[in-house]
This record gives structure tokens, C-alpha cells and sequence, in this order.
């Protein structure tokens, strides 16, 4: 297999820019996390999200240690995991930037109290299963109570940009 353009470099701090770029080049779908914080609700955005396990049926996210709302998220026994459509970028950034305002979306509740953003792709209510450490994030590992879903292109996030980059025909 020919090496086309590849560039080999030793990950340091000193390139912990060029490490993130490689990072970048995996797409992967965005998500909005809401839990119930001690101030009342919270949402934090998040594209560190995959499946664990079917058998128990287990899913993880990584929450960044630097956020302010890190430690509403730690504490959680509940949480919502919201897979944004592709029309949702303004939810996006807005729970990117702020994690306790939650007017613009008018959300329902979960039966464990959670609010349930509208529009969604999906949501999967959790219960706190594991937390571990994982350097700048905490690895939270949720025990899936129950999933809803509807049909629709996802939210993408790709080197750095958001977008529905599906090819349609």
C-alpha cells in the first residue's frame, strides 16, 4: 500500500496541534447530554459518544474536565443523550456555550426528570453505570434505560466543521 502524502510524527506537546488535526479527520455525529444539575437542568454538547455493549446495553461520552459544568455531570445519576439531525446546529452551539439555558428549546421531561430536547434523531436516557478517568475528560458510562428515534440525516462534525455531509443520490 503506497504512503500518498502521509506525515509520520512522534505525538508531544510540542504537536499536540497536528495530534488534534489527526483526531479531526474521524467524523463522528454530535450529541447534547442533559442531566439534572444542582442549579436545576443542564446540556453540554459533545461528539465523544459510542456504543459500549447490546448485553447490558452500556454507551459512553467523554466530558471535558475544564467545562463548567463537568462537576453537574459527574455527580449525575441520570442522564439524556440527544443525537442532533442535521438541522440542529443551532442547538449545537448553543449548549456548546451555555448549559444551563434551555428556553429556546422548550423541552419535555424524561420520567427521571431530565429534559428531553425536541427534534432530535434520537435520544437514549441512561443511568450512571462508571466513571473513569481519561486524562483532560472523564469517561461516563451510562446503563441505557430506554431509546426513542426518528428517521433523519445527522449533525456531523468533521475537522473542525459541523454540517450534513451525506451525499444524497
Amino acid at each position: 500500500m503506497a504512503r500518498h502524502d502521509m506525515q509520520d510524527f512522534p505525538v508531544t506537546p510540542d504537536t499536540s496541534r497536528a495530534f488534534r488535526d489527526v483526531l479531526g479527520h474521524f467524523a463522528t455525529g454530535v450529541v447534547v447530554v442533559t442531566a439534572k444539575g444542582p442549579r436545576g437542568p443542564v446540556g453540554i454538547t459533545a461528539n465523544s459518544f459510542t456504543s459500549v455493549s447490546l448485553d447490558p446495553p452500556l454507551v459512553l461520552w467523554c466530558a471535558a474536565k475544564r467545562s463548567e459544568r463537568y462537576e453537574s455531570f459527574l455527580a449525575a445519576g441520570y442522564y439524556a443523550v440527544h443525537v442532533l439531525a442535521a438541522d440542529q446546529l443551532a442547538m449545537c452551539r448553543h449548549f456548546a456555550r451555555s448549559g444551563d439555558d434551555f428556553s429556546p428549546f422548550a423541552p419535555d421531561e424524561t420520567p427521571e426528570g431530565l429534559p428531553a430536547l425536541p427534534g432530535c434523531l434520537a435520544r437514549i436516557d441512561c443511568a450512571a453505570e462508571a466513571r473513569h478517568d481519561g486524562g483532560d475528560h472523564a469517561i461516563l458510562i451510562g446503563r441505557v434505560l430506554r431509546a426513542t428515534l426518528r428517521e433523519g440525516d445527522p449533525l456531523l462534525f468533521w475537522r473542525g466543521r459541523y454540517g450534513d455531509f451525506i451525499h444524497h443520490g
